[in-house]
């Protein structure tokens, strides 16, 4: 297993807005989630970083949705070549864990790209206008270190931005697999 980080994107940035199909079939927009504080994970079902923290990440979801917080989670994950990251898998999943969000299919690999997502999971929070106010970790939960997930980092910046705080600055990246790019598709913002 091969862990990388995420690239940070740059605070301040616009959510860029996706058109993307859930487990039922039916569609999403980030724009929907209008004048709502809204996270944006990418995440799929074979990663090891990602099953760690599934329970903690239905919890989170159950936890802020009566405060008006929105959440979509998305795989990006080539399903030729990770079929257990395809749709069926998606749902069964979903389902599993309870999951009270949207889990969304980005086929071709270019919502991953418009967030410059470089693992799973990769977590991203929006304020109400949309605006970035948190991208990194989950908390310091790692398959190999014995921490149990908690959420702390997530919910210290959901927290801060639903009392009319910004979050700390000091975020750390998140870690996780690496998103299977397609063939010819890797993005060039990792500088390859």
């Amino acid at each position: 297993m091969v862990a990388v980080t995420s690239t940070m994107l740059a605070l301040g940035t616009q959510a860029p807005d996706f058109h993307l199909p859930d487990t039922n079939g039916d569609w999403h927009r980030m724009s929907q989630a209008v004048g709502a504080p809204t996270v944006v994970m990418f995440i799929c079902n074979h990663c090891p970083f990602v099953k760690l923290v599934v329970d903690e990440l239905a919890a989170l979801a159950r936890d802020y949705a009566a405060r008006g917080v929105r959440f979509f989670a998305i795989s990006s994950n080539d399903i030729e070549a990770y079929p257990q990251d395809g749709p069926e898998a998606m749902k069964a999943e979903a389902e599993r864990r309870g999951y009270t969000f949207p889990y969304l299919l980005d086929e071709s690999q270019d919502v991953a790209k418009s967030y410059m997502a470089a693992c799973t999971p990769d977590f991203f929070l929006f304020d109400a206008d949309h605006r970035l106010v948190y991208r990194g970790q989950l908390d310091d939960a790692r398959p190999s270190n014995g921490v149990r997930p908690s959420g702390a980092d997530l919910r210290a910046a959901v927290d801060a931005v639903l009392a009319g705080r910004s979050p700390s600055p000091d975020q750390k990246p998140a870690m996780g697999c690496n998103i299977k790019w397609k063939p010819g598709n890797h993005p060039n913002y990792f500088g390859a």
